[in-house]
């Protein structure tokens, strides 16, 4: 495992997601705190936004509760930066094979906010197999792998 120096600089190896995504965390041990939305998911952790600041080495338990079944697992935090009255924490996943089970809830998160975008800009209600189709049809190939 990577110490906290390690881990400071911000996880940019994958691309910005949409920010309509939930995301929830809790302390280890604490009662959950419902945060605003996912930022980014990259390779070996994620960032949202939060009301609260986290302090750098806080161990957390983060659920994306976006579909069945939901993404959960646990985090250090290696950053918390101050945004517009919020702040943005970055986190570090905890098990190695949280890396790979987070490339589905990234392809999940863009196939929703796809059928979102859909009912919001041409009024059509597309079922999750339907705008998975079609996300992939148009998208998949510019996803990074």
């Amino acid at each position: 495992m990577k110490t906290i120096n390690e881990m400071v600089t911000p996880m940019r190896q994958y691309i910005r997601h949409p920010t309509d995504i939930p995301l929830e965390y809790r302390f280890v041990e604490a009662v959950a705190h419902d945060t605003k939305y996912l930022r980014d998911i990259s390779e070996g952790g994620l960032s949202f936004l939060s009301a609260v600041c986290l302090g750098a080495g806080a161990i957390i338990h983060i659920r994306i509760p976006l579909r069945e079944p939901i993404f959960e697992t646990d985090g250090i935090v290696v950053w918390c930066r101050d945004s517009d009255n919020e702040y943005e924490v970055g986190v570090q996943f905890v098990d190695p094979a949280s890396e790979y089970r987070v490339r589905m809830v990234e392809q999940v998160a863009h196939i929703e906010h796809y059928k979102m975008e859909v009912l919001k800009n041409e009024g059509r209600q597309l079922t999750g197999a339907e705008a998975a189709k079609e996300w992939i049809a148009r998208y998949a190939r510019d996803f990074p792998s």
